[in-house]
């Protein structure tokens, strides 16, 4: 019998709300998910305890599964693993797989070691794709030795909306490997996952700043100094 799986636990796997993140201005619940003797924490945000907002619908859950999407058609693996459950405790929203990260870091002490460099213009890239309108320092994880963007729910708008912390990287040419990222990328249909969880308009919205990275072959700069998020971390 095949080994229970990261996913197979969060899909399957019976919910325990072990309580609420802090900090968070939607309802962030922790919960722990265990399926055949195998124990996994997640980072669950239901639908119903989203606050209404004037230029995002409803559904940011949603949004948090895009990206994890995007994510995976790049092979960036930036996101960690995140799946939709309907029977959740408070019903429907995202879970993600909760990554034990050192919380003394975030982008700004990340920053200052050049071995992140890379990772964190990756980061930056995908917020651009993604037209992400709140990455915060506290949104980069250091864990598993690697860098997690998490808090993806305001992204996929159709209007400018790029709001990040990550500007040191700004006019900088792309790395090789992002741009034969981004050429497979607008080289076929977005995957079906993906483009089921956003609306024709962004589908095209998304394609648009895939060609325009490709064009100008440079991580974008914030000329009228507005594209900062608040607070910063």
């Amino acid at each position: 019998m095949p080994a229970t799986t990261a996913v197979d636990v969060l899909t399957r796997g019976a919910l325990t709300v072990k309580g609420r993140l802090p900090g968070s201005s939607n309802a962030t619940l922790l919960v722990e998910a265990h399926l055949d003797g195998e124990t996994t924490l997640a980072v669950y945000k239901p639908a119903r305890g989203e606050r209404p907002l004037w230029d995002f619908p409803p559904g940011l859950f949603r949004r948090e599964l895009a990206a994890w999407h995007l994510s995976e058609a790049l092979g960036w693996g930036l996101v960690p693993l995140t799946i939709e459950r309907e029977d959740a405790p408070y019903g429907t929203g995202s879970l993600q797989r909760f990554v034990s990260a050192d919380f003394e870091q975030h982008y700004f002490t990340l920053r200052e070691d050049a071995h992140h460099h890379d990772c964190l213009r990756r980061i930056c890239a995908f917020d651009v794709l993604a037209n992400n309108a709140d990455r915060k320092s506290g949104h980069c994880l250091l864990a598993e030795g690697r860098i997690y963007a998490i808090d993806n729910g305001l992204c996929f708008h159709v209007e400018p909306k790029l709001r990040t912390v990550i500007w040191d990287f700004a006019g900088e040419p792309l790395s090789p490997a992002i741009v034969d990222d981004l050429r497979r990328l607008v080289a076929a249909p977005l995957p079906a996952p993906l483009a089921g969880l956003i609306d024709p308009d962004e589908r095209r919205a998304l394609l648009r700043r895939a060609r325009h990275l490709l064009k100008t072959g440079r991580l974008p700069t914030d000329t009228l100094g507005r594209g900062y998020p608040w607070p910063l971390v």
